[in-house]
C-alpha cells in the first residue's frame, strides 16, 4: 500500500502563505460591496402572529410605506402581468391566453358556416 508514507512532505514555507493571504485579502476587499438598503423579501412567505391582548403597541398606527406596498403587491400579480415574456419553459405554456379568432359564431367552427 503505497500512499501517504511514501510522499515526502515539504516544510512549510511562510513567506509564500503569507503572499498567499495577502493576494486572498486584497480579493477579497477589491469584491466587497456595502450594502445598506434593507428590506423584506417580497418571494417569501410570512407567518403573521398575533399580538398580546392587552400590549398597547399593538395598537400603534404607523405611516405606511408605498415604495413596499408596491413591491408586496407587485410580487403578488401573475406571470403575465409582471413580465413582458415568458421567464421559464413552463411559462411558454399557456403565455398567451387570447382566442386568436374573435368573431366566431357559436353554431359552428367558422364564421361563414351556416
Amino acid at each position: 500500500m503505497a500512499g501517504k508514507s511514501d510522499r515526502v512532505k515539504e516544510p512549510l514555507d511562510f513567506v509564500h502563505q503569507n503572499a498567499i493571504l495577502c493576494e486572498t485579502i486584497s480579493k477579497e476587499l477589491r469584491c466587497q460591496k456595502l450594502c445598506t438598503t434593507f428590506s423584506v423579501n417580497p418571494f417569501r412567505k410570512t407567518h403573521t402572529l398575533s399580538g398580546k391582548p392587552m400590549s398597547w403597541h399593538d395598537h400603534v398606527e404607523e405611516k405606511e410605506d408605498p415604495n413596499f406596498l408596491n413591491i408586496i403587491h407587485h410580487a403578488a400579480l401573475e406571470p403575465t402581468k409582471k413580465y413582458t415574456m415568458p421567464q421559464t419553459e413552463s411559462q411558454e405554456i399557456g403565455w398567451i391566453t387570447t382566442p386568436l379568432e374573435h368573431n366566431c359564431c357559436i353554431e359552428g367552427w367558422s364564421p361563414g358556416w351556416q
